[in-house]
């Protein structure tokens, strides 16, 4: 299983909260589409966060109530699809940018510590077995 790292807050709002759309300047690969992966969350935090003006108030109340967790995988989730910007995936899509959609998404009940790295990444046996025991109750 695949992981990817994504900078605090954006991590914490997919795993605890409501984004289902993280934002890159990159297509997925067409390998990892329909695939579960692994949410990371990176050590260190988006120094410039940037919400668009579309995001209610009531979806971005969890920033600073979510969990800070940093270097450790908070949750799994399934890329369903990609696409480039057309003015979609409000409110979490950026303009200008592929939109790659989760779906599925299940926090673990406990985050699991694991460097991270750039794109996507194979985490460590030990990282695996981890989250493999906390299978219970997490939709995989």
């Amino acid at each position: 299983m695949k992981a990817l790292t994504i900078r605090q807050p954006w991590a914490s709002a997919i795993a605890h909260g409501t984004k289902r759309t993280e934002n890159r300047s990159w297509p997925v690969p067409a390998k990892h589409l329909g695939t579960r992966i692994l949410i990371h969350a990176a050590a260190a935090e988006d120094r410039t966060p940037r919400l668009s003006s579309d995001v209610p108030v009531e979806l971005t109340k969890g920033i600073g109530v979510w969990p800070d967790t940093r270097s450790a995988i908070l949750g799994v989730a399934t890329l369903a699809s990609c696409h480039f910007d057309e003015g979609c995936c409000t409110p979490w899509g950026m303009d200008g940018y592929f939109h790659w959609e989760l779906a599925d998404v299940a926090v673990l009940p406990e985050p699991v510590t694991a460097k991270g790295s750039l794109g996507f990444w194979t985490p460590t046996a030990d990282a695996l077995n981890a989250v493999t025991a906390q299978q219970t109750g997490v939709a995989w």
